[in-house]
């Protein structure tokens, strides 16, 4: 079995990690397939959704703001650590793999390093400042408000990149051309 391109796109909901994971997969010279986080939480039974156990938004503020913290329980937490062998599986057989993922500096980096020893693992930080985020946030319609200020200061915690990409004013096809050019893809 060849070895396996994986791309993981770390940063701050609304940053454009998705969407530069769709533009990558129209122009690599060969095929990667987009692994969604969001496709693993939508797993949980709806029940977990606002439990202890599962996954909580809390409300609070944050310098006046408003801000939304996660909390996650170990039924997530499971879910998290499934998809991260799942992708070292996928990755396992032969298949190249655009993983879109929100690191919350709890050792997510390091897990991604070991389970893929044997592969071309790239991690990809998309960075935008604050109030950039919070307008995409606001503009989606579809995040709570305040989760952007929250993941702010800990989505690229101790997370050391092999390339660094602001969002601020790139589109998502100039995002996945850089992450192109820069690993060869």
């Amino acid at each position: 079995m060849s070895r396996s391109q994986v791309i993981i796109l770390n940063g701050v909901g609304s940053v454009g990690k998705s969407s530069t994971a769709r533009a990558l997969q129209e122009i690599a010279t060969r095929p990667f397939l987009h692994v969604a986080m969001d496709s693993f939480l939508e797993m949980l039974p709806a029940a977990m959704m606002g439990h202890p156990d599962g996954l909580v938004f809390e409300p609070g503020q944050e310098d006046g703001h408003p801000s939304i913290a996660l909390r996650t329980g170990p039924v997530l937490d499971r879910a998290m650590q499934g998809m991260r062998h799942a992708i070292a599986a996928m990755a396992g057989q032969g298949n190249n793999l655009v993983v879109d993922e929100v690191m919350l500096g709890r050792g997510e980096a390091r897990a991604y390093r070991e389970l893929l020893l044997g592969h071309d693992l790239r991690i990809v930080g998309l960075v935008a400042p604050l109030d950039v985020l919070e307008r995409r946030e606001r503009e989606r319609g579809d995040r709570e408000i305040g989760l952007a200020r929250w993941q702010f200061d800990r989505v690229h915690q101790g997370v050391v990149y092999d390339l660094e990409i602001d969002a601020t004013a790139t589109t998502p096809a100039q995002n996945a051309r850089k992450i192109c050019e820069a690993f060869g893809l």
